[in-house]
């Protein structure tokens, strides 16, 4: 069973994957309009992971936040899914590789620990595998030596987790997947997740649904809010359990994104929401 996380975990994650050089300066602005929650990963090909511990030291010296008030989420990456630039040597055995990932994280985010350090997707498509064992249990041991507080896994399927669960490991606090309407809004994992205490995060709940944005059920609920579809989108992840993440560049979708808390959606629309595409 999954330890329940703290209530210090937020609502919505701000994803910083694809800023590139705008990283830094992004992350400060998601602080500075109410974010408390980053998610990163230790993966150049993808991520900025320094510049992202830039934009932190940046909101820490002006006062926007203290570390205490961010969670901060990074990932451990396996080689194929990286590039030259390698937080760890290719060399070393996967144990070595998450610890020395794990080290360079730390450094780049300039702190002791993070909140939560997350599997970036088993070794396989198909199977949770050996190698995925080794990377979890020395996942567990950085976890143990207080470098980070949860654990986690992302592009994971429902049967990888069974397999996870099954072969006596510990189970994550969280699963991040991309979350396709079209496939009841990833209802297998989700499912999975809910009985066994886990917190599924969601991402890519806008550019992964464009058809449900301009649906006219989500553009009618949007009228009746008075708000936008993405902020329908939001809230109804919010309402089946999600913990959404949002990556806009923009300062005026984030602050919509953050607002998007106050909506009021009738189970009914929830219901029919989930039935979109599925």
């Amino acid at each position: 069973m999954a330890r329940m996380p703290p209530s210090s975990i937020p609502d919505f994650l701000y994803g910083t994957a694809w800023k590139e050089e705008r990283t830094q300066g992004l992350v400060e602005l998601a602080l500075r309009t109410g974010f408390r929650g980053i998610d990163t990963a230790n993966q150049r090909r993808h991520y900025v992971e320094a510049a992202v511990g830039q934009g932190l030291a940046a909101a820490y010296r002006d006062g926007v936040v203290t570390r205490d008030d961010v969670f901060l989420q990074t990932k451990f990456t396996y080689l194929p899914g990286q590039d030259h630039r390698l937080p760890y040597d290719p060399q070393a055995d996967l144990s070595t590789q998450v610890g020395q990932s794990m080290a360079s994280s730390l450094e780049h985010l300039g702190t002791d620990r993070v909140d939560s350090y997350v599997l970036h997707g088993p070794a396989s498509r198909d199977h949770w595998t050996e190698a995925d064992a080794e990377v979890w249990a020395a996942m567990t041991q950085e976890r143990d030596a207080g470098r980070t507080r949860l654990l986690g896994v992302s592009n994971i399927s429902r049967e990888q987790l069974h397999q996870l669960v099954a072969s006596a490991a510990e189970a994550p606090a969280f699963v991040q997947n991309r979350c396709f309407a079209h496939d009841g809004w990833d209802r297998e994992v989700r499912a999975f997740c809910a009985e066994r205490r886990i917190v599924y995060q969601g991402f890519s709940l806008l550019t992964a649904n464009r058809q449900v944005l301009a649906d006219p059920l989500v553009t009618g609920i949007a009228e009746r809010c008075g708000a936008t579809p993405a902020q329908v989108v939001f809230r109804f992840a919010r309402a089946v359990g999600m913990l959404p993440i949002t990556g806009t560049s923009s300062a005026v979708h984030m602050a919509q994104d953050l607002d998007s808390r106050a909506l009021v959606l009738t189970a009914d629309e929830v219901r029919a929401i989930e039935s979109l595409g599925g």
